[in-house]
C-alpha cells in the first residue's frame, strides 16, 4: 500500500548511475543540492545491513519560500527531498513527496498551491529524467 502523498518512480538504471543522474538534474535546473544521505553507509558504520538508500535534499529560496509565507509549517517538508532505493530485487527507485500534497497537507490556500504545482512539476520532470523515463 503507497502511502498518501508519495510519488515513487521505477528507474531504468542501477541505483548509483540514478543517485548522478538526479544530481544533474538538480545541478541543471540551478537549485542548490544541500545535502546527500547514505542510509545504507550509515546502517554499515552501525554494524547493519540496508540495501543501497540515498536521500538528496535540495531546493531554492524562490520555489519554497512563497510556500512557507503562506504557511510556516511547511518549513518540515522543505526543502525537498527525493529517496533513491534499491528494492530486494535489484531493481531502483525513486520516492518523494508530491509538493501540492504537502500543499494540501499544510492547508495553503490556492495560490499557494498554484505554486506546489509548478514545484510539482519541476521535480516530476527531474525525477523522469534521472530514471530514464523522460
Amino acid at each position: 500500500m503507497a502511502a498518501e502523498g508519495l510519488v515513487t518512480v521505477t528507474c531504468k538504471s542501477g541505483f548509483q548511475e540514478t543517485v548522478t543522474r538526479l544530481k544533474e538534474g538538480i545541478a541543471s535546473r540551478g537549485l542548490t543540492l544541500f545535502a546527500v544521505i547514505d542510509h545504507a553507509k550509515g546502517a554499515e558504520e552501525a554494524g547493519l545491513v540496508l540495501r543501497p538508500t540515498t536521500v538528496l535534499i535540495f531546493g531554492n529560496a524562490k520555489g519554497g519560500t512563497p510556500l512557507m509565507q503562506a504557511n510556516q509549517t511547511m518549513g518540515v517538508d522543505l526543502p525537498l527531498r527525493a529517496l533513491v532505493w534499491e528494492d530486494g530485487k535489484g531493481q531502483t527507485w525513486i520516492s518523494y513527496n508530491d509538493p501540492v500534497w504537502l500543499a494540501q497537507r499544510h492547508a495553503l490556500a490556492t495560490q499557494a498551491e498554484k505554486v506546489a504545482e509548478t514545484l510539482r512539476q519541476g521535480l516530476e520532470s527531474i525525477v523522469k529524467s534521472a530514471a530514464g523515463n523522460a
